[in-house]
């Protein structure tokens, strides 16, 4: 299991890997906007009146759901012994775990993993592209924008035939990610779009390596 806390973030111009920074500022502004008057009163009203309980029964749901195309990524990556584990997540915690509302694999020792169609690219030598801001899914770049498109044709809940069901499992998906990063909120310092844009470089790097650190983060290499 990765874990990348992207915290004291050295945040300088990357002109190189932001060849579209004009463009995506203006979708930056956007997104800020749709968080400043939707996303974060959504997140900070559901942080108040739902039990803590009951947002991480939530939590767990859609990590069950996620841990799907972890595993599929984790076999592309060879990764066997992470995909048995994935498959160990989904199998005690879809059934043990009541469909995924408590998370007994974790207590049983089989931790999450985190990886998705981006991070596979990377693992065989796909280099990230430009950095891309995309509208409502925030940062990116163009490796992990085609990842994220190919992630949609494993989750689960694509292919969910009841609209209600699917949608409002994206819904979910999307407050329960908000919630997530309400903490970050108060780290965040200086030029707020240069912070999230090196905070996501750096991240996702870190998480394509498997957190072995590589000396020339910010250098810019993304051919």
């Amino acid at each position: 299991m990765v874990t990348c806390l992207c915290i004291g973030v050295q945040v300088g111009h990357a002109s190189e890997s932001d060849p579209w920074e004009s463009w995506n500022f203006r979708v930056y502004a956007f997104n800020e906007y749709l968080d400043t008057v939707v996303l974060r009163p959504v997140a900070t009203t559901y942080v108040r009146i739902v039990p803590s309980l009951a947002r991480r029964g939530v939590s767990n749901v859609v990590f069950n759901i996620l841990d799907v195309t972890v595993l599929l990524n984790n076999v592309l990556q060879l990764k066997i012994g992470d995909a048995a584990s994935d498959s160990g997540r989904i199998l005690l915690n879809t059934t043990v775990g009541l469909g995924g509302l408590i998370d007994v694999a974790t207590e049983a020792g089989l931790e999450r993993n985190d990886e998705d169609f981006g991070q596979t690219l990377g693992r065989w030598g796909v280099g990230p592209g430009p950095y891309m801001v995309l509208p409502l899914f925030g940062p990116s770049n163009v490796r992990d924008t085609f990842g994220l498109i190919v992630d949609t044709f494993t989750d689960p809940m694509t292919y969910n035939d009841d609209p209600a069901i699917r949608n409002g499992t994206f819904v979910l998906q999307q407050v329960d990610k908000r919630v997530a990063v309400l903490v970050v909120d108060s780290l965040m310092m200086g030029d707020q779009y240069l912070f999230t844009r090196e905070a996501y470089i750096q991240q996702r790097q870190y998480l394509v390596l498997d957190g072995q650190v590589e000396e020339n983060w910010g250098d810019d290499e993304w051919d």
